[in-house]
């Protein structure tokens, strides 16, 4: 049987501090906060995905995880409805550092504009728009 997958559902970032983690991405990415399980872990949702924060150190009994989970090691795009220059105000506006952008790139549906900054583990955040293309 053949099958194809249709969209990501979560994924799971290796967080140095959870709470410092779950903060910025609720601050300056406006994701909404969730607990599940037990014990209780931390996840982030927005449209109709998540991402689960694991604590670094986690071991496989905890959380069933890559052999190599470590903190900054994931490069992340997320697709905003804004601007790119809107995207790089906001982001200065919460005092994180622009590293590149805005600049034109190729997203899963065309050109995309993308600007780039680091999370609190220095994971790579890609935050792109399509422009007019996609937008409601």
């Amino acid at each position: 049987m053949r099958f194809a997958v249709d969209r990501l559902d979560h994924l799971v970032i290796t967080c140095a501090e959870v709470e410092i983690s779950a903060n910025w991405y609720q601050r300056v990415l406006g994701m909404e906060r969730d607990s599940f399980g037990e014990p209780p872990r931390v996840a982030l949702k927005f449209g109709g995905q998540k991402i689960n924060l694991r604590p670094r150190g986690a071991t496989q009994a905890e959380w069933f995880s890559s052999v190599v989970a470590e903190p900054g090691t994931q490069d992340l795009c997320f697709i905003v409805t804004v601007a790119a220059e809107d995207i790089a105000e906001h982001l200065r506006s919460c005092g994180v550092t622009v590293e590149v952008g805005p600049v034109a790139k190729q997203g899963a549906l065309g050109p995309i504009t993308s600007v780039y900054c680091r999370d609190p583990d220095g994971n790579l955040i890609e935050i792109a728009s399509y422009g007019d293309r996609f937008t409601e």
